[in-house]
């Protein structure tokens, strides 16, 4: 094995889903996996932490979205600036090349107990992230946590959507309509009696 690849880290995580779905995510070992990318047990340790983390991409997700609702123009409403952070995931994430890995992923992580777990405790973390950056835009502690639960409700939701979709609906699209759609429940369940 050649002691230097590029690409390393994308060639662990694609592993780690072929094998965990072929599998199953407790009969694969860190060893399995970096056999599968060509690679070295240690060359998987400098990348991840563990097996679970394959899947979990580390913390880019929560530093772009709370970069992009920093970013979201000075007189966005909270609502505004978190949208902005959904169309910044559908950019740089969640992009039409990724549609399949993001299908495959799902399913995995739906297979396992252990791996549902990872993913809503990282779930967790984006909420508060956005919460975070909402407050550092001057949102009050309240408004900023509301928005940012709405946000990553509509932004689970949306993947769900987007992954399972065949069309050229790009993710912010669907974030940016999941989120109306959650802003609209939430009005009407407030309304009921």
């Amino acid at each position: 094995m050649a002691r230097w690849q590029p690409n390393a880290s994308e060639r662990l995580v694609l592993a780690a889903l072929e094998l965990f779905a072929e599998r199953g995510y407790e009969n694969t070992t860190v060893i399995d996996i970096a056999e599968r990318a060509g690679l070295t047990k240690s060359t998987f340790f400098r990348h991840f932490q563990d097996k679970r983390e394959v899947l979990f991409g580390g913390d880019r997700m929560a530093t772009l979205l709370a970069g992009a609702i920093a970013a979201a123009p000075d007189g966005a409403t909270p609502i505004e600036a978190v949208g902005h952070a959904l169309d910044a995931v559908g950019r740089d994430v969640f992009t039409p090349e990724r549609r399949e890995f993001a299908a495959r992923r799902y399913a995995v992580i739906a297979a396992n107990p252990e791996l549902r777990e990872r993913e809503a405790l990282k779930g967790l973390g984006l909420t508060a992230s956005m919460a975070d950056a909402l407050e550092r835009r001057g949102v009050p502690a309240l408004a900023a946590r509301v928005t940012a639960e709405l946000a990553a409700l509509a932004s689970k939701i949306a993947y769900e959507r987007w992954s399972g979709m065949t069309g050229d609906d790009g993710f912010g699209d669907v974030a940016r309509r999941t989120l109306g759609e959650v802003r609209e429940a939430g009005a009407v369940s407030l309304s009921l009696r």
